[in-house]
C-alpha cells in the first residue's frame, strides 16, 4: 500500500509542476497575472507563425487538462487559483494571429485580465466543465474575446 501512495505521489509532482508553470502558481498573490506574463513570454519566444503558435496552444491546451484535472484532486477544489498553465494558454489564444508588437501585445494581455476576471457568457459556464478541461475551458474562452476585442482595437487605429 504504502509503494502505491509513494508511486502516486510520483506522478503528482510532474502534474503540479506544469500547472503551476514552474511553481509561478504559488505566488500568494495575482497568480493569474503572473501566470498571464509567462504566456506573454512564451508568445515572445515561439516562432511568429500561425502553425507554431497553433502548436503550442493546443499541446498547451491538452497537457493542462490533464495536469489541471490532477491539480484539483491535489489541492481538493476546483480551479484552484494554484494552477496557472490556463492562463498561459489564454495569452497565446489572445495574440494568436494579432499582429502586434510590444504595445499591442501589452494590451491584449489587459484584455485577456479583463475577460478572465469578469467571465461572461459562455465563460462562466465552461469552467463547470469536469476537472482539467474546465479549467482551461473557461480561460480559454476569455481568450477569444480578447482576441476579437484586440482585433476590434486594431482595425479602429488603423
Amino acid at each position: 500500500m504504502a509503494d502505491a501512495i509513494r508511486e502516486s505521489r510520483r506522478g503528482v509532482a510532474p502534474a503540479l509542476f506544469v500547472a503551476t508553470v514552474c511553481g509561478v502558481g504559488y505566488i500568494p498573490f495575482a497568480s493569474g497575472t503572473f501566470g498571464s506574463v509567462v504566456g506573454l513570454l512564451m508568445w515572445w519566444l515561439l516562432p511568429a507563425t500561425t502553425i507554431a503558435q497553433g502548436v503550442a496552444i493546443v499541446a498547451i491546451f491538452a497537457l493542462g487538462s490533464w495536469c489541471g484535472g490532477v491539480a484539483e484532486r491535489h489541492f481538493g477544489r476546483t480551479d484552484p487559483r494554484q494552477v496557472v498553465i490556463d492562463e498561459v494558454m489564454g495569452m497565446l489564444i489572445t495574440l494568436f494571429m494579432n499582429p502586434v508588437g510590444w504595445r499591442g501585445a501589452f494590451g491584449g494581455f489587459l484584455l485577456f485580465r479583463l475577460f478572465d476576471v469578469i467571465k461572461p457568457y459562455p465563460s462562466n459556464r465552461l469552467e463547470q466543465l469536469h476537472g482539467g478541461v474546465g479549467v482551461m475551458a473557461d480561460d480559454g474562452m476569455a481568450a477569444i474575446y480578447a482576441n476579437i476585442a484586440l482585433r476590434a482595437g486594431l482595425w479602429l487605429t488603423k
